[in-house]
């Protein structure tokens, strides 16, 4: 429908670590004129929507500091540079919920913000999960909630459960579940 309107003329890079490059393009929108574009360039992300044995769901609750409150969400988290999706999957999920899964299979992906990173967020269901803790990150401290498939959609419904990437991965995760 669209063809490509702008061509990269080059880029600065403002700032770098093992999740996130921030950066601006500079490029051509037509022959005539030019602009540029502020940008956070990712590895990419994972959210793993945790399935138990009686088709009920594991969520966490953790404090975002940014929004300066706790949020109830799926486990997930930025992709480091050179990682592997479904590793990195794993590795949240023993993080944030103290278990580790069987089984894994990727439901999907979605671009969480096209409009201010180039991020893809990768979408898994862990089943049969079992215990296999791993130390996360120090300023993260989740705490795992259990909820049946129906309270996740009422939260959702309500703004009791408000997070984009939860109710982004739920969206694409439930129809695999049924």
């Amino acid at each position: 429908m669209f063809d490509k309107l702008w061509s990269k003329k080059g880029e600065n890079i403002l700032f770098k670590n093992d999740f996130w490059t921030y950066k601006i393009d500079h490029f051509y929108i037509d022959q005539n004129r030019t602009s540029e574009y502020h940008y956070v360039h990712t590895p990419g992300s994972v959210m793993i929507i945790p399935l138990l044995s009686n088709s009920e769901v594991l969520l966490v609750s953790q404090f975002r500091y940014l929004l300066q409150k706790t949020s109830l969400e799926f486990p997930g988290g930025g992709i480091k540079t050179g990682g592997v999706p479904n590793e990195e999957a794993i590795r949240e999920l023993r993080e944030e919920t103290g278990f580790s899964a069987e089984k894994i299979i990727k439901a999907g992906e979605f671009a969480p913000y096209n409009g201010v990173a180039d991020e893809i967020c990768s979408v898994f269901i862990a089943m049969n999960l079992y215990e296999s803790p791993l130390k996360g990150d120090e300023p993260e401290f989740p705490e795992n909630h259990v909820f049946a498939p129906e309270q996740v959609d009422k939260m959702i419904a309500t703004g009791e459960l408000w997070d984009g990437m939860t109710i982004a991965s739920w969206t694409i995760a439930k129809r695999l579940m049924k």
